[in-house]
C-alpha cells in the first residue's frame, strides 16, 4: 500500500462551471446531493445506475466466478454488495474498471468518473486548506468520511473514532466495501474504495481508498475485475483532459529527484514541458524531443512540483519531488 503525499497542484490547469448543480440525475433516475470543493463539483454519494449513458443495461453479475471471469472479453458489470439489493440504498453499486471506462459512459450527462489527477486534485485541496486532523497535514481522511455507519476505531484522528466529528468537506465518503477479482465481498463498514478513470499498466487501474483505522487518504493499484464504488465529478468547461496511459507512454524518473529528471517521450512529437510550483507558478519550460530528455533542475528548491506534458490534443501531468 502507498500512502499519497498529498500537496495542491494544478487548480490552475482546470475552469470549472461557476454555477455549481446541487442535485444530478442518472440514467435511472436516481437523485444525486452534490458538493462543491474548491475547483471542482463532486457527487456527496455513490453512483446506483444500471445502466449506461445510451440506455445499454450493465450487467449485474452475481456469481463469484462469472465475476472473475470478466476479464475474458474486459466486460463492465456491477453487483450490490453480499448481492443484496438493499445496500445499494446506502453505499450504492460496486462496480468493475470495465464499466467505469467503458466509451458508452456510466456517469450522468455532463458529469464523468474522475480521473488520477482529478482525485489528487481534491485531496490536495483538502490538504492545503485545513482538512487535516491538525487543521494541516494530510491526515485529511476524516474530513471525507460520513459522520455514521464507519466501524468503531479507538485511535484518535482515524475515520472511526468520534464519527460525528467527520465530514468537514461535506464529501461525505461511505464504506461500501469491495468485491473481490475472485468474487467474494469484503470490507463493508470497514473501509471505501472508489476508481478513477485512469489506468496504470495491463489489467490494473487506479483507486482511492478510506479506511475507519487510518487518517489518511491513500491510492493503490488494482485489477480491474475488482469491485469498487464510483463517485462522480462534473465536466470542466474547458475540453477534458487526455490522460494517456501512465506507464506504457510517458515516463519521469528518478522520482525523488536531485539534480535532473529524465523524461521519456515515447516517439511523440512536438511535446511541451512545463514544471509548475504549489502556488501554480511555471517555474520551467522546454520543448521536448521524441526520446530520453535529460532536464536539469539543479536551480529548483527541495519540494513538490507537477510536470505538465502537453502534446498536440492530450496532456498529462505527473508530480515530482525534488529532494
Amino acid at each position: 500500500m502507498k500512502k499519497t503525499i498529498l500537496f495542491i497542484a494544478g487548480l490552475a490547469f482546470l475552469t470549472f462551471r461557476n454555477q455549481a448543480q446541487t442535485t444530478v440525475t442518472d440514467y435511472d433516475g436516481n437523485i444525486y446531493n452534490t458538493v462543491t470543493i474548491g475547483t471542482q463539483v463532486w457527487m456527496k454519494e455513490n453512483l446506483k445506475v444500471t445502466h449506461y449513458r445510451n440506455g445499454d443495461t450493465i450487467p449485474n453479475v452475481t456469481d463469484g466466478t462469472a465475476w472473475g471471469n470478466l476479464i475474458i472479453g474486459e466486460i463492465g458489470a456491477y453487483c450490490n454488495y453480499n448481492n443484496d439489493a438493499n445496500n445499494s440504498t446506502t453505499y450504492g453499486r460496486l462496480y468493475n474498471w470495465y464499466a467505469v471506462y467503458d466509451n458508452r459512459n456510466i456517469a450522468p450527462t455532463g458529469w464523468h468518473v474522475p480521473t488520477y489527477t482529478e482525485w489528487t486534485t481534491l485531496t490536495d485541496y483538502l490538504t492545503n486548506n485545513g482538512f487535516g486532523y491538525h487543521g494541516s497535514g494530510d491526515d485529511i481522511a476524516k474530513s471525507m468520511a460520513s459522520t455514521a455507519g464507519w466501524d468503531t476505531c479507538t485511535t484518535a484522528g482515524t475515520v472511526g473514532n468520534d464519527q460525528t466529528s467527520n465530514n468537514s468537506s461535506s464529501f461525505t465518503a461511505l464504506p461500501g466495501g469491495s468485491r473481490y477479482y475472485y468474487g467474494t465481498f469484503s470490507s463493508i463498514g470497514s473501509g471505501g474504495s472508489w476508481w478513477s478513470s485512469t489506468g496504470i499498466y495491463t489489467g490494473h487501474s487506479w483507486a482511492w481508498k478510506l479506511y475507519s483505522s487510518l487518517n489518511y487518504v491513500f491510492n493503490y493499484d488494482y485489477v480491474r475485475e475488482t469491485g469498487f464504488s464510483v463517485r462522480c465529478v462534473m465536466d470542466s468547461v474547458t475540453t477534458k483532459i487526455n490522460e494517456i496511459n501512465y506507464q506504457n507512454e510517458i515516463k519521469t524518473y528518478p522520482n525523488p529527484a536531485n539534480d535532473r529528471v529524465y523524461i521519456n517521450c515515447a516517439e511523440r512529437q512536438n511535446v511541451k514541458m512545463q514544471i509548475y510550483n504549489v502556488v501554480g507558478e511555471c517555474v520551467l519550460q522546454r520543448e521536448l524531443s521524441n526520446r530520453t530528455n535529460d532536464i536539469d533542475i539543479s536551480s529548483l528548491s527541495k519540494g513538490i512540483y507537477i510536470i505538465k506534458l502537453t502534446g498536440t490534443d492530450w496532456t498529462v501531468q505527473r508530480k515530482l519531488t525534488k529532494a
